[in-house]
């Protein structure tokens, strides 16, 4: 019989998305809770990111009379992510579960007293095939004053974005020379700020928003948390896992878990040995995930004989590293840029091979692919002087004027003919020129023949959609013209080990690792190689920690 040193009904390993989730649903059932995060902040990747949730069917969705239901999200997701014998994170059994549970699991946080809302528009990345929603399914979090959690407040990992407006007023700022709405709202969220520091207020969006509300609800429901806490290994007996061995004051610490471990500790993404091995050509500089993110209880997991799968899979996320940005936790982003009107993404022999406006992970996982056969990585972001006129590249406002040192060390380039430009990119000129002209005959045609870049809701909705005739094409016809590199960055590991319908760890034979549950992107995708709409990521985390406390609480 092992011994402990302290013991709790449930311990989590990790502080990201469905780690809190799971924690009060273990507290309502009158459960003792311990959380484990390694790192000084609490949060994790989903605290940094846009705390979105892709939740079908929800109660938000019914609220304002957007159509949706448990078959139509079913057809969806079994149509984009179909049936493989490789990614079976993506049963259908798991999928099924997943939209039986997620909109159970936003009426529990919201009878929590945690303030969520749905983005008012954000299509699925799919929208164009059957199920399918062009309003899309997102759940977020309110706007939060993060000086409620009192002393915690320095323990919450802090957001990408700083400003005090929401994600969905964010989404609409970005037209703000075309769009009175858009001007209205910059307004209000000036008037919110100046009140907020009259009134002693900060608030925090997106993810930290998501996060701090969480945190603020653990704290008050007994919760007990405690950062820089490594779990080392997972303490096993009888082929049960029965807690975990953490450090204290320097020696180690014995944790007992009397109802079960859930293992919520991120992927990968600065493990560059096992990207090495599971995803060649991808590099941990070029990702945002939180510095936590290194994969060992992945291994630990594999140790005690956990199956594992769809490891190569990431989210994808393009980024473009501008001078000063290289070690950056969060990456200039370009997904908007060459969604844009007047701008493509060529290879470096100066062929367009995809459209720019789709997913993220489709993207990325373009370029890597491209890559195996043509030179992509990087691949050019190709854009005229209207581009540039009207919208923003990196952090920088539309207009002309740029970082002189982005120009003197190279990273954009300018010619005053695309013939010019393909020679500073050492790209055959003719192929460049064929190119843009091909894309520019689909622009005048007002349909993209190659990629069918715009067909889509999603697409357009990354666009301009004040841009006369399409959102998405703008012909690149006016120089001077300009480049900069992108890079298949990422924002999470999509692989690891793999679980059944209640979140339990199964071993390769299909059994069940007893006492213990995974959830997060330590786990393989339910949503298996796909990323059907934002928050694919967040909202399994949440779900599947959810469904993992619910489960062990359900033990005598």
């Amino acid at each position: 019989m092992e011994s402990f040193d302290e013991t709790f009904d449930f311990v989590v390993i990790g502080s990201g998305g469905g780690s809190m989730c799971s924690a009060l649903v273990a507290r309502e059932a009158g459960k003792s809770v311990l959380i484990l995060e390694k790192t000084p902040l609490i949060g994790g990747t989903t605290a940094r990111s846009g705390g979105v949730m892709w939740i079908p069917n929800n109660r938000f969705m019914k609220r304002d009379g957007v159509d949706d239901s448990f078959e139509k999200a079913t057809t969806y997701l079994d149509g984009v992510i179909g049936d493989s014998d490789d990614t079976p994170g993506a049963s259908r059994e798991r999928r099924h579960t997943y939209l039986r549970e997620g909109p159970q699991m936003v009426d529990f946080l919201v009878g929590q007293g945690i303030k969520l809302n749905r983005i008012s528009y954000w299509p699925d990345y799919y929208d164009d095939q059957p199920g399918g929603s062009e309003q899309g399914r997102t759940v977020v979090a309110e706007l939060f004053n993060i000086n409620e959690l009192g002393p915690w407040k320095t323990k919450l990992r802090p957001n990408f974005l700083s400003m005090m407006s929401t994600l969905d007023e964010m989404l609409k700022l970005r037209f703000l020379k075309q769009s009175w709405e858009s001007k209205k709202i910059a307004m209000g969220v000036a008037l919110r700020t100046i009140a907020a520091v009259l009134t002693g207020k900060r608030y925090v969006t997106a993810g930290a928003a998501l996060q701090g509300r969480m945190l603020q609800a653990a704290l008050k429901a007994g919760v007990e948390l405690r950062t820089e806490s490594a779990a080392s290994e997972l303490i096993v007996e009888n082929n049960v896992v029965t807690g975990v061995v953490t450090t204290k004051d320097g020696k180690p610490h014995r944790i007992g878990a009397r109802l079960g471990v859930l293992v919520n500790a991120g992927g990968f993404s600065h493990n560059q040995d096992m990207r090495d091995k599971y995803q060649p050509g991808t590099s941990s500089k070029w990702t945002m995930t939180a510095e936590g993110d290194t994969g060992e209880m992945i291994l630990e997991m594999m140790r005690h004989g956990a199956a594992i799968a769809q490891m190569e899979e990431m989210v994808g996320n393009q980024i473009s590293l501008a001078p000063g940005t290289e070690n950056d936790a969060v990456k200039p982003v370009v997904q908007g840029v060459t969604a844009a009107p007047h701008a493509i993404l060529v290879d470096q022999s100066g062929v367009r091979y995809m459209n720019e406006s789709g997913s993220y992970m489709a993207y990325c996982r373009g370029m890597l692919e491209r890559n195996r056969t043509v030179p992509a990585i990087p691949s050019w972001a190709i854009m005229d002087s209207q581009f540039i006129k009207n919208y923003m590249l990196g952090n920088t406002m539309p207009g002309a004027k740029k970082p002189a040192k982005w120009f003197e060390e190279g990273y954009l380039r300018k010619a005053d003919t695309i013939e010019a430009l393909a020679e500073m990119l050492k790209i055959p000129p003719a192929a460049l020129r064929g190119t843009v002209d091909r894309f520019n005959g689909f622009v005048a045609n007002n349909h993209d023949d190659d990629f069918k870049r715009g067909d889509r809701a999603y697409d357009r909705w990354l666009g301009d959609k004040f841009h006369a005739k399409n959102a998405s094409l703008g012909a690149i016809s006016e120089g001077p013209f300009y480049a900069v590199p992108v890079l298949p960055g990422d924002v999470g590991t999509y692989g690891g080990v793999v679980t059944d319908s209640q979140a339990r760890v199964l071993r390769e034979n299909g059994s069940v690792i007893e006492g213990l549950y995974a959830t997060g992107i330590s786990t393989a995708s339910v949503m298996g190689r796909v990323y059907p709409g934002a928050g694919s990521s967040v909202g399994p985390s949440f779900v599947w920690g959810y469904v993992a406390a619910k489960s062990a609480a359900a033990k005598p």
